[in-house]
């Protein structure tokens, strides 16, 4: 089992209040579903980023859906490459899901970044996504990989693969920029939402302080060679939901298709 590491911190342990949040995070929301084939989302604690999240997520057309392959950067423990994760199923508030272990061996034994280190699997990044996925694609089942010190380049063919695969879907996560006034957030923000929405890795690197850049610029390399185009759907702060104007942290979230 990958036991829930954040729940009651980033999100809440009940199912209920789960429910609740997406609830109101859905109030208004008009757009018809349709197929993407992976989202950018953000990791914070839901009253924080939760919207931009689920607005994203909302979106999408799970139903042809196999796999969900959830990518995020390790912030806790120091991995080189990246791990896979090779349990048998992921626990989540409102269900326990799947885990494709027998795709992750196929990853692990293909590409030679990918290992199983147990540490790396208490992470966040990708655990706040679990809820979102299990609310909207609830008989799909999971990947987990998490990234440590590794180039973005080594990614591209792994996101590619997946990419090309009509019964998988892609998440990468990252927040943007952390602890900055909110006029210098907005700033260094745009670099990273206009290289997004144009498919500009080198933009990317003029200053977007993405915690999970590398995951970006492989998604926009692998879906650039692939002829896909992306589009941002939310953006905001914590400042939107603190007021705290001084020290705020980006959130992003943006679909591929």
């Amino acid at each position: 089992m990958r036991k829930m590491s954040v729940a009651g911190q980033f999100y809440p342990k009940e199912c209920s209040e789960i429910k609740r949040y997406i609830e109101v995070f859905s109030q208004e929301l008009t757009h018809d579903k349709q197929r993407y084939r992976a989202i950018v989302s953000p990791h914070a604690g839901y009253v924080y980023s939760g919207f931009t999240a689920n607005k994203a997520y909302a979106r999408v057309d799970f139903s042809q859906i196999k796999r969900v392959i959830v990518l995020g950067p390790s912030h806790r423990v120091y991995l080189k490459g990246a791990s896979v994760a090779l349990t048998d199923r992921y626990e989540s508030p409102c269900a326990t899901m799947k885990i494709d272990e027998k795709y992750s061996l196929e990853l692990k034994a293909k590409y030679d970044f990918l290992h199983f280190q147990d540490s790396a699997h208490s992470e966040h990044s990708t655990e706040t996504q679990v809820p979102f996925i299990e609310h909207y694609a609830s008989e799909v089942s999971l990947v987990e990989i998490v990234y440590g010190e590794l180039s973005y380049k080594s990614l591209v063919p792994l996101l590619k693969e997946i990419l090309n695969d009509k019964d998988s879907f892609l998440v990468i996560s990252t927040d943007l920029s952390h602890f900055h006034s909110l006029d210098e957030a907005n700033s260094l923000d745009n670099i990273c939402l206009k290289a997004v929405k144009e498919m500009n890795v080198s933009d990317l690197e003029k200053g977007c302080e993405a915690c999970g850049i590398t995951g970006v610029k492989a998604l926009l390399e692998a879906s650039t060679d692939l002829g896909l185009k992306s589009e941002v759907i939310d953006y905001r702060t914590s400042a939107d939901a603190s007021g705290d104007t001084s020290r705020v942290v980006g959130y992003m979230s943006a679909l591929v298709r």
